[in-house]
């Protein structure tokens, strides 16, 4: 059975393209924004006859041309249609009441990873409350969680809010955009007029665990390349607050993570020593790789692959926020005086005088246990346990597909 996204529903259903007549249209889109005939959103709407009057792209752009982090995206026309695309990471994060008086309804099509820190979840957050400001309605076509429906990580902590943290989620929330806004609009108790085109035959526990097996995987982001990084990326998206690699300027980016003064054997060892029920679910499997950018680069690097798929890759079982977590205290555990963190001077998305780690995760505590030597894997399961059984609970009724 081929699962319907809901770009496809609505191309499909008469019924639901009816409601947009003599509708201005505005569609928020990146690369991955593409039916199941691997047409761009914003070409199949207009085909079927779509009043799109503007575009807005997310951070990395429409297009996806912008490969690393904080690279922002100016407004441009569009070559093809003549309409406005605005920036959503460039000189605003959130719409402007200019570009905001350019439609009716506001498409929102964006592939997400399932992670609170990739910023398309914030990103539609700023939409749903500039909606609310300026009484727009705001459609989300919704599209599947490629990380499935397990939820992991501590919640983001009062104060650490940020454009990498819109909220108290935990950090791998299980939930499809759809389902996020909802959660948005209750949490923040918004007045915006908000519908989700639900997809038809996903189901999250099925073969795929998440991404269905008959659709293209096509990068969401530059470094979103497979569902491996999407499995993986709640944990190894902590290394960008790391002085370790995490394999940008490599084909695998996301996945590992290195530096040129570890040994990664050892630490998968030590790893597999400290919690070894950790680590069920994947394999790890140590490497060398040199960044042609960014960390280390042009340098060779001992690393760490992880291997979300496979005859290895258990669902339920795989915890890559732990398993990251595991492998910065692995370090600390062979090299007590390694710079594990980056310092206060990297701005990372915006924010000042704090650590990048901290931003990442929504507090320090991550952090504090790492650096905590008397600190066992049961002290972060302490902090960490309490926090996901709430979100579950907290979200049960606002799950979409069963």
């Amino acid at each position: 059975m081929t699962t319907l996204f809901g770009i496809d529903r609505l191309l499909t259903d008469p019924t639901l393209r009816g409601a947009l007549k003599g509708k201005r249209v505005a569609l928020l889109a990146h690369p991955a924004s593409v039916t199941a005939e691997l047409t761009h959103s914003l070409d199949a709407l207009v085909a079927a006859g779509v009043e799109v009057s503007a575009v807005f792209g997310p951070q990395h752009g429409v297009r996806g041309d912008l490969q690393d982090n904080m690279m922002e995206s100016p407004d441009f026309t569009d070559p093809t249609y003549g309409m406005p695309v605005f920036s959503l990471y460039g000189e605003v994060r959130r719409p402007s009441g200019q570009s905001m008086h350019t439609f009716d309804v506001m498409l929102v099509d964006l592939q997400d990873l399932g992670c609170r820190i990739y910023t398309y979840v914030t990103t539609l957050l700023y939409i749903l409350e500039a909606a609310a400001e300026h009484g727009k309605a705001v459609w989300v076509l919704d599209r599947p969680n490629p990380a499935g429906r397990p939820v992991e990580g501590t919640r983001l902590r009062e104060g650490w809010e940020s454009f990498v943290g819109a909220g108290p989620m935990v950090m791998r929330h299980g939930l499809t955009m759809g389902e996020m806004g909802h959660w948005f609009i209750r949490h923040f108790a918004l007045d915006v007029d908000y519908r989700v085109i639900e997809m038809a035959g996903w189901e999250p526990a099925g073969p795929g665990f998440g991404w269905p097996a008959e659709r293209v995987w096509i990068n969401p982001s530059p470094n979103a390349a497979n569902v491996n990084m999407a499995r993986a990326y709640a944990g190894t998206v902590m290394v960008e607050g790391a002085t370790l690699s995490e394999g940008r300027g490599t084909t695998r980016p996301l996945e590992l993570f290195g530096a040129p003064d570890i040994d990664a054997r050892a630490v998968i060892a030590e790893m597999h020593r400290l919690a070894p029920e950790w680590l069920t679910g994947c394999r790890l499997r140590d490497i060398w790789f040199e960044p042609t950018f960014h960390k280390h680069m042009k340098q060779l690097n001992s690393g760490v692959h992880i291997h979300a798929e496979g005859a290895w890759y258990d669902h339920a079982a795989f915890r890559p926020w732990r398993v990251q977590a595991l492998g910065f205290k692995a370090i600390r555990s062979l090299y007590p005086d390694y710079p594990i963190w980056r310092g206060k001077d990297f701005k990372y998305e915006y924010t000042d005088d704090v650590l990048a780690i901290d931003v990442i995760n929504g507090s320090p505590l991550l952090r504090e246990w790492v650096d905590d030597a008397g600190a066992a894997p049961g002290d972060l399961d302490a902090l960490a346990l309490p926090d996901e059984a709430a979100w579950r609970e907290e979200v049960s009724d606002l799950l979409l597909y069963r």
